[in-house]
């Protein structure tokens, strides 16, 4: 490593945040940047550790104290040729993923662990402003068409692999602009959407076309899709949210979570909608769900001056150190406090919504809730609940918001023309090793086959499906494994 001893003589640093009174003023990304000392010190705390768990941490398997210590001796083109040999967006996960890998570090042992995913965020930007980063499909085509149904990080990450091994691609989008949950789920006070934006350009140079506004299964019917294209990648996520079916769920004034975070974000870039607006300015708010989800609800009612938040979680509340049940290097379920808890939350854990009540003009005016107690397994893991006598009481509140997480992809249109399988929980059945449908030109990436989960894993999911797609198009594939660097990559 460039410094053996750094991780002895420096300590954890992350950059400065714009103060919650002041960012709460604007939608705009407000953490700051390191300053060239900073980078390098906190490059230099990768330790020589012989064995990097911090790979095995990474869903990517980002080749990760080679890249710091290219930072460390300040060679970009090294670090950004590093980086992006196994992510496709680094500028993505290095804002909006929860690492991972700092949880598998060594460092983090006994220790506070490497600034992974800031570090990370600096190589990408750097690249960006030296012009590192540059269209890199090849000249020569295959002659292979392949279809992208979905542009979030699976499906942009299975169209650049694609690109970058000579198909021409084309990914079919059935919102206005590609991103996907990037663009239309994720605040732009955590991902501005000119981050996208720009990316999409590379794309572009690379000859990816994207046809926005076209849902396969209405505007073109998926036998065309198949008949037209020699493959197809199903990637459209997991977009049936979770409901809470319970009295007074029709109340107005109850939300979905994704419905409020995208109208916010069309608000934001100033874009139309054709829904009645969520507005909460002046209002008490709770949110259902303790997640990143339910997080950015947090964050987006308080710059839409909600008048209090509170958010509710079912489960009991985590502890704020790892325990027995949790042991390093695996990743740790421990208390969790975003930017947006900071501006302004009042959090509750252990608590069950049994009914949503009206007052006297049919609006919404209060919840009906109780606490619970958890019985565990001999892992730690929750069983089940049961209602805490006499804690029934009333929260008032004017708006509601449903964060708890999604179902599975929808199965109408698309999913049903095709006569694709479903698994047991209703998403897209296909292995992790071949990522085929039960159609034969047929593939399936991100939370559409494994399940809602993080933006890493979507990326990764998109990767190692566009590495299948080229093998079944070819015979034959160059792309990258994540597998291929042994055991902990």
């Amino acid at each position: 490593m460039g410094k053996v001893t750094g991780f002895k003589e420096f300590a954890r640093e992350l950059p400065a945040k714009v103060a919650p009174q002041e960012r709460l003023t604007h939608s705009r990304e407000f953490v700051g940047a390191y300053s060239e000392p900073q980078l390098h010190q906190q490059a230099a705390r990768c330790m020589n550790c012989g064995i990097p768990f911090c790979h095995s941490g990474c869903p990517l398997g980002n080749i990760i104290p080679e890249f710091n210590d290219a930072v460390y001796e300040r060679d970009w083109e090294e670090a950004y040729r590093i980086l992006s040999s196994t992510n496709n967006f680094p500028e993505f996960t290095g804002r909006i993923c929860p690492a991972p890998c700092e949880s598998a570090c060594v460092l983090g042992i006994n220790s506070s662990a490497v600034a992974i995913e800031e570090i990370e965020k600096h190589i990408i930007e750097t690249a960006f402003a030296k012009g590192l980063v540059k269209p890199g499909a090849p000249l020569l085509k295959s002659g292979k068409t392949v279809a992208v149904v979905g542009s979030g990080p699976a499906g942009l990450a299975a169209a650049a692999q694609l690109a970058r091994a000579g198909h021409s691609v084309t990914v079919f989008e059935r919102h206005d602009r590609p991103g996907g949950l990037l663009r239309y789920g994720i605040p732009d006070f955590k991902l501005d959407k000119w981050v996208i934006d720009r990316r999409i350009q590379v794309m572009e140079a690379d000859g990816i076309v994207f046809r926005c506004g076209i849902e396969i299964g209405r505007d073109v019917s998926g036998e065309e899709l198949t008949s037209t294209f020699d493959a197809v990648v199903l990637a459209g996520g997991a977009s049936i949210p979770r409901n809470l079916a319970i009295p007074g769920r029709d109340l107005p004034g109850i939300h979905f979570a994704m419905d409020f975070l995208t109208q916010q974000n069309r608000r934001v870039s100033e874009l139309e909608f054709a829904d009645e607006p969520i507005v909460v300015a002046g209002q008490e708010v709770v949110v259902i769900g303790g997640g990143d989800t339910g997080s950015d609800c947090v964050g987006t009612s308080n710059r839409q001056g909600a008048a209090s938040v509170t958010q509710f979680e079912l489960l009991a509340q985590p502890p704020k150190e790892r325990t027995e049940h949790m042991p390093w290097p695996n990743y740790p379920m421990v208390l969790k406090v975003t930017s947006s808890h900071e501006e302004g939350c009042q959090r509750y854990w252990g608590v069950n919504t049994k009914a949503f009540l009206a007052d006297e003009n049919g609006q919404l005016r209060a919840l009906l809730i109780h606490d619970v107690t958890w019985e565990t397994d001999v892992l730690g893991r929750p069983m089940r609940f049961e209602a805490v006598p006499d804690s029934e009481r009333e929260i008032p509140c004017q708006r509601v918001l449903l964060a708890m997480g999604f179902t599975g992809p929808r199965t109408t249109g698309l999913l049903t023309e095709l006569g694709v399988e479903l698994d047991e929980r209703g998403n897209v059945r296909a292995t992790e090793k071949a990522y085929r449908t039960s159609r034969p030109n047929v593939f399936v990436a991100g939370d559409m086959r494994r399940g809602q989960s993080l933006v890493v894993w979507a990326i990764s999911e998109g990767r190692e499906a566009a590495r299948q797609v080229d093998i079944f198009l070819t015979g034959k594939t160059s792309l990258p494994s994540k597998n291929a660097v042994g055991m902990f990559g």
